[in-house]
C-alpha cells in the first residue's frame, strides 16, 4: 500500500501528539543501520522532506548535546539492547507508544475506534515497504519468538535516553530508516 506525505504526517500528528515523542525518518546510509540510527538521534533531515515529531527540538540541553535526549551511545550499545520483532508486533508497538508506559491501554484517550488507529498504524508503517524489518528496546516477550504479548502486565525496556523511561520502535527499509520513541519521567 502507496502512502502519501499528507496521509503519513498526519497519521504521525494524530496518534503521537500527546505523547513525549520523537518520531523521525534518515535515509539508510549503511549496511549496518544502526549507524544510521545514531545519525537519526543526532536529528539528520528526513529524506523525503517529511515532518515527524520532535518533543524535545526546542529544548535548551540540545545546544550542547545535539542528540539530547539520547545519550550518546556506541553503534554496539545500541545494537545490543534492540530486538527484532514482526510487522504485528510492530503495528501494536506503535499504538501502545502514543502515551506513557508502552501499552495498549493507551488507546482509551482516543475517540477513534481501535480499527481506525490501527489503520494509522499501518498507514506509518506503509512508507517503509514490505520488506522493512522492525527492531525494538521494549521486552514484552510473546509466545513466538520475535513477538510481543501486550496482555502480559510485566514488561521491561532498555533505555537509550536520559528519562526514566524511555522505549520505541525502529523500523528498517533499503532506502530509509524509522525512528518512534516516546519518553517519559516518573
Amino acid at each position: 500500500m502507496p502512502v502519501d506525505q499528507m496521509s503519513w504526517e498526519a497519521a504521525v500528528r494524530h496518534l503521537y501528539e500527546d505523547a513525549s515523542p520523537y518520531d523521525a525518518t534518515s535515509p539508510r546510509r549503511h549496511q549496518d543501520w544502526v549507524l544510521d540510527v545514531l545519525a537519526l538521534m543526532a536529528r539528520v533531515p528526513d529524506p523525503r522532506g517529511w515532518t515527524g515529531l520532535d518533543d524535545a527540538a526546542e529544548n535548551p540541553e540540545r545546544e550542547a548535546f545535539p542528540s539530547y535526549p539520547f545519550v550518546a551511545h556506541p553503534p554496539e550499545y545500541i545494537a545490543r539492547r534492540l530486538q527484532e520483532i514482526d510487522r504485528d508486533s510492530a503495528e501494536n508497538l506503535l499504538l501502545a507508544l502514543t502515551d506513557d508506559g508502552c501499552t495498549l491501554s493507551n488507546l482509551t484517550r482516543f475517540t477513534e475506534s481501535e480499527g481506525e488507529l490501527r489503520a494509522m498504524a499501518r498507514t506509518i508503517l506503509a512508507r517503509y515497504g514490505n520488506t522493512a524489518t522492525f527492531h525494538t528496546s521494549v521486552n514484552k516477550p510473546g509466545h513466538v519468538t520475535g513477538t510481543l504479548d501486550f496482555t502480559s502486565s510485566s514488561w521491561g525496556y532498555s533505555p537509550l535516553s536520559v528519562h526514566s523511561e524511555d522505549c520505541g520502535l525502529i523500523i528498517v527499509s533499503d532506502t530509509e530508516v524509522g525512528m518512534f520513541w516516546n519518553f517519559s519521567d516518573y
